[in-house]
């Protein structure tokens, strides 16, 4: 009898491969939230810089610039750019997304009080509003001009170019306060737009985390009954024919080799794929009497492509789970054909069972995962068909191929 060893030192290499994988799409959602965050602050310099040169360019002559008007301009949208920040950068994370909406309010309305306070006070210092008076009058040639006060009458027929009219105190700290108050709502706004972007790729990064998750476990489950089973029939076939034992061992242990290492990277090529559903028929013959009629149909030439592996076995496992009776006849064929960068798979299987029934038992990982699993590789470019009559089951799939390409999972 000959012994098989297991070489129990290479099972570690699945673990590391597992944490890699997690490691890896740690590292990716956190490069996802990094990259939004560089956004918001491109968008927050770049549009606070095309504010602040809005005075620059209204206050441009033809050949020169009045910077004491730019200057008190720059002061007021520095007030805002200081309260647009806090709020923006401290007030609604800390606060507003833990949901403390009254700490949240208290605190910005203070903000805005200090800062308007300070502001109007470093304005009036920096330009005092001045009392309206009269421009000086011109007295002719050779005399100076006469400065009137603000309380001297001007002369009779005296028309004075008209001096523009000085917002009054009350109507300055109403004007900031609005301001300051649409500012906290257009940053309050920002933020949340970029949060909800934030969330939204954090929802569907973890919904594609499972999808991969899901989409492993179809890789590699292949029925713990389908083990079993051959394993049966293998110390079965032992006593009758020992050198047909032995081949089947060494084909079931390439199967576990291939399901264990070479599927691990989320794509094989074609021809691998196709030498394993070979292996998985011939060893599920062995359950089957001779009777059962079992049709494998491959092109002769199997093109260098890859494809995500473990497609098609879950369909041909409920074929053999679900189509074969050993009361009446059976049938399950499988047929593969490469047309127009499209590969086209069929199985059809005879069936013993109702249509309720089917629906019931038809299981494998379930249809709805097999559906996940193929959104998730290819989107809407596949086409998976499923019909059935009273006599017969068949599924078709249909999927994109790239030639010396992989696929990105």
């Amino acid at each position: 009898m000959q012994t098989i060893y297991i070489e129990w030192d290479e099972l570690p290499i699945v673990k590391l491969d597992i944490f890699a994988t997690k490691f890896t799409w740690m590292k990716y959602i956190g490069s996802k939230t990094l990259n939004i965050r560089i956004i918001e602050l491109i968008v927050f310099f770049a549009s606070w810089m095309a504010i602040f040169s809005i005075p620059f360019f209204n206050h441009r002559l033809s050949n020169t610039v009045d910077w004491i008007k730019v200057f008190e301009d720059w002061i007021r949208i520095s007030s805002y750019l200081i309260i647009f920040s806090v709020n923006f950068f401290v007030l609604v994370p800390l606060f507003l997304f833990k949901k403390k909406y009254r700490i949240y309010i208290a605190t910005a309305t203070l903000v805005v009080l200090i800062i308007t306070g300070i502001t109007i006070l470093f304005g009036l210092m920096v330009t005092p509003v001045r009392p309206v008076t009269m421009p000086p009058m011109d007295l002719g040639p050779g005399m100076p001009p006469m400065e009137l006060g603000s309380g001297m009458p001007a002369p009779i027929g005296y028309k004075p170019l008209s001096v523009p009219e000085q917002k009054s105190i009350f109507m300055i700290i109403a004007d900031q306060l609005l301001i300051s108050i649409l500012v906290i709502g257009a940053g309050t706004s920002i933020k949340m737009i970029a949060q909800w972007i934030r969330e939204e790729n954090r929802h569907k990064d973890l919904e594609k985390e499972q999808l991969k998750n899901e989409l492993a476990f179809l890789r590699h489950q292949v029925s713990p009954h389908f083990f079993m089973n051959t394993l049966n029939n293998i110390h079965a076939l032992i006593d009758i024919n020992a050198e047909d034992a032995k081949n089947t061992i060494i084909e079931l242990s390439t199967m576990m080799r291939y399901l264990l290492y070479d599927t691990a990277q989320g794509q094989t090529t074609l021809k691998k794929e196709i030498n394993f559903i070979e292996s998985y028929i011939t060893l599920m013959q062995l359950r089957f009497p001779k009777k059962v009629a079992v049709s494998l149909v491959i092109p002769n030439n199997i093109p260098d492509i890859q494809i995500p592996p473990m497609l098609f076995i879950s369909f041909l496992e409920n074929s053999f789970k679900h189509g074969i009776s050993f009361q009446a006849e059976s049938f399950v064929s499988f047929d593969l054909e490469l047309t127009d960068n499209r590969l086209n798979c069929r199985i059809k299987n005879s069936k013993h069972f109702s249509k309720e029934s089917t629906d019931k038992n038809y299981s494998g990982i379930g249809l709805t995962n097999i559906k996940k699993s193929l959104d998730l590789l290819f989107g809407k470019d596949y086409l998976l068909n499923i019909r059935e009559d009273e006599k017969e089951f068949e599924v078709q799939l249909t999927i994109p191929i790239y030639e010396n390409k992989m696929h990105s999972y």
